[in-house]
Formats: C-alpha cells, structure tokens, sequence
C-alpha cells in the first residue's frame, strides 16, 4: 500500500518536475508514476514497466533527487520500481469508438473545470465557440502564451466536448504529428497517413512551433490544413508564441495559421489566481483557509503549474510535519524552495564547464579561437544557455567566452534558438545539459 505522505511529496514533486521538463517528457514517463513509499532517507517511485523504470535511472535521476531533496529540507536516494497496481489513470477520457484521436484527454481538463479571468476570458470563449459549431467559426483557431497557462487544458477541453457529439477527433502535439508523417515516408503509407488525418472532424495541434524548421512535415501540414479547411472541418492550434512569431515557418503555412482567429493567454491576475487555488484545493478535499490561498497566490504569479505546484508543496509540508496549514507555514515551506530555488542558480563557469563535458571537450576550447565544427557548436551552445539561463547580456558572455564580440555572440544565440525549434535531438541535449548543472548546484 502507498504511503500517504510519499503520495503526498510525490505530487509536489511533479508539480515541480513538470515545469523542468519538456511535456512529451512528462506526459511519456512522469505523468502516472505515482509515491510508494518514503523511509530512512529513500524514496520509492512506481511507475508502470521496467523499461520507465531504465530511461529515469539513466535520464532524470539527478533532476528528481535534487527536487525530492528540496521538498523534504534533506537528502534523499530515490528508486524506482514497477508498481503492480499501477493501472492505466482513470482520470485519461477513453477514446470514443468512432474517434480518430488515439491519445487519450485528461478527463480533468474540461470547460466547467478551467478557471476563466481577464487573463484567459477571450480563449475560453473561442475554444468553446469552436467546440459547439466546429468548422463553423474562427477555423483556425490559435491559442498562444507562455507555458503553463491552460493551452493544453483548452485543447482537451475542446477535444472531449466534440468526442460527446459522436464527431471524429484527432489531439497530437507537433512532435506526435511529425513522426507520423516521417514513418508514413519511411513505411510506404502515406495514403494511410492522409486518410488518417484529413478525415477528421476536427484537428487538435499541440506546441505547433515545434514544426518551424521541419520542411517536409510542414508540406504534409500544409496539405493536411487545406483539405480540411476546405471541407470545413475544424483546425486548432497551440504555440508558445504568435505566428508571425515563429521563425523557419514557411510563409505560406503563417499566412493559414492568421485566418481565423488568434488568441492569447496572459498570467493570470490575483483574483484569479486564487480562484485556481480555491478549484484546486476543493480538487484535493483539502479544506485551506483564504488568508493562506492569499499567500500562496501572492507569491506565486508566473504560470498556473508554479501555482498548483506551490500548493501541493504546502500540502505536503504540512502533512511531513503534522501540522496545521496557516500562513506561517505556507510562507516557510515556500520559503524553503525559494532559498533552494536561490541555490540554484548556475554561474557562468559552471555552464561552460558542462557544455564542454558534454561534448567531450576541454572548457578552454570554448574559450578559445578554434573553429572546428564541434567545437563551434558547444560553444554557441553554451551562448544559448548562458543568455536563457543566467539573462547575461551580450557583453558579459562574450568576455567570459574568450572576449568575442556583440554580434559573434548574437549569432551563436540565434542559431542555436532557430535550430532547438526544429530539432528534437538538440532540445534533447541542451535538456539533459540543463539537467547536469543544475544537479551541481546544491
């Protein structure tokens, strides 16, 4: 039987990893673990076969110790392990038979259960326009903003609105999507893969930005897009960003995306941000006072993910030491992770030390006049990183790379930033680089 209080730090915990990983990550290999047990320093995490169980040991197992570790104020091992009762969640939406979507939807993430505000007002209304008369009105629709907002949420939303009408519906995210079109080359079945996706009723594209650069997958979107448009069926985007936005996309794909109606999530306001605490707790049966939300959503402003995650660090704070929620201790616990937030902030050293290691180079030639192609690369690596991760300026990371100029640097940047939209293997990399450094900031 689980542990009640390793259930509890296990929820905080992904509340937390969610925000550090890319999503397919999450959703692939996090998502329906669940908290078995915590005692003597050791955490045990379930999760659903032994081959889960392999890629976290070799991928993430630095990530998660350090975020377990932050929770409970000490170190912790942490091991995973196949867990029998571990079903398939119930809170996935079963596939209707007559549906094409072969990703099953969050059956939390519905119209009734998305927090509206003055942050999100004109997305919940569009998204609900085009789940009661799809193809009808605003085809496309294009939802944008940050992550952790509700993009997803929208899309699930819509998803299992039109499923209820007996219509066909295809959800995938842009990479889902992609591979798709890259085995229906490599198989020989395209025809499979247009019927496939031009019969839907309505399509459902996660993190559309993740096709910018991919020029063959853009081909078969652009086709994919006209059928569809043409038979009025429905076309729904997300994207961190607006079209025009969108580096390495084709024109004429940008120019499709801006024919309906584009929509914005912005973060959401005080208010609202304490209405997402109140749905959340009375989510969890946990009876919070409002001065306590009040803090929390006051500390708390960038994403909806940071604030849930935020509380459930409460939540398991308070069940760690047996005590009564009140302000005084959600300030502490929150305070504990800021400090520990604080602790890891990586130097520059540090991130061309890794970026080096990674690629198997000494640091001093980063640093140095060599061009050769590998060398290059890692070095504009470490340029990316330093820039999203430190907010260095131009100058401070030209000095600390050998003394190169403003536009060298500018360059690098740009390159890397245009390359990681378009290619899963460097988002791959510059991940598990982050994951590194970050490990070592303890």
């Amino acid at each position: 039987m689980m542990s009640k209080s390793a259930k509890g730090v296990w929820e905080a915990a992904l509340g937390m990893l969610e925000l550090q990983v890319t999503k397919a990550n999450y959703q692939t290999w996090l998502k329906d673990s669940v908290g078995l047990s915590y005692k003597n320093g050791q955490f045990i995490v379930g999760v659903q076969n032994t081959f889960t169980v392999e890629w976290l040991e070799k991928r993430l197992r630095h990530l998660i110790k350090k975020t377990l570790s932050g929770i409970v104020g000490g170190p912790v091992e942490v091991q995973f392990q196949v867990y029998p009762g571990q079903q398939a969640d119930s809170r996935l939406f079963p596939a209707n038979k007559r549906s094409a979507n072969h990703q099953p939807f969050n059956a939390k993430y519905t119209f009734s259960s998305f927090i509206v505000g003055n942050c999100n007002r004109l997305a919940h209304a569009a998204a609900l326009g085009v789940a009661e008369n799809p193809g009808s009105v605003y085809n496309p629709l294009f939802i944008y903003g940050g992550v952790g907002l509700g993009k997803t949420h929208l899309l699930h939303a819509i998803g299992q609105f039109v499923i209820q009408n007996a219509q066909q519906v295809i959800y995938v995210t842009a990479e889902q999507f992609t591979n798709d079109f890259i085995s229906s080359i490599r198989e020989k079945s395209t025809e499979d893969f247009r019927n496939k996706y031009r019969t839907a009723d309505v399509l459902l594209i996660d993190d559309i930005q993740f096709i910018a650069g991919k020029e063959q997958t853009q081909e078969g979107l652009f086709h994919t897009f006209n059928d569809l448009h043409t038979a009025n069926r429905q076309i729904i985007l997300s994207s961190d960003r607006p079209p025009k936005a969108l580096a390495l996309l084709e024109d004429r794909l940008r120019s499709r995306f801006e024919w309906g109606l584009i929509v914005d999530i912005q973060p959401p306001d005080f208010e609202t941000r304490v209405a997402i605490l109140q749905a959340r707790a009375e989510d969890l049966k946990s009876a919070i006072a409002l001065d306590v939300l009040h803090l929390i959503a006051r500390r708390v402003r960038n994403n909806i993910r940071e604030l849930e995650g935020a509380l459930n660090r409460v939540l398991a704070y308070a069940k760690l030491t047996n005590a009564t929620i009140t302000p005084e201790l959600a300030g502490e616990s929150l305070a504990e992770i800021a400090a520990s937030e604080s602790r890891r902030t990586p130097t520059a050293e540090l991130i061309i030390n890794t970026v080096a290691e990674y690629f198997g180079l000494a640091p001093e030639l980063l640093l140095g006049k060599r061009r050769d192609k590998t060398i290059a690369f890692a070095r504009q690596v470490a340029m990316y990183l330093l820039r999203e991760e430190m907010g260095s300026s131009w100058t401070d990371i030209g000095r600390e790379l050998g003394g190169r100029d403003h536009s060298t640097i500018l360059h690098g940047y740009d390159k890397i930033a245009g390359e990681i939209e378009a290619s899963p293997a460097l988002r791959r990399d510059v991940l598990e680089i982050k994951e590194i450094f970050y490990s070592k900031t303890s």
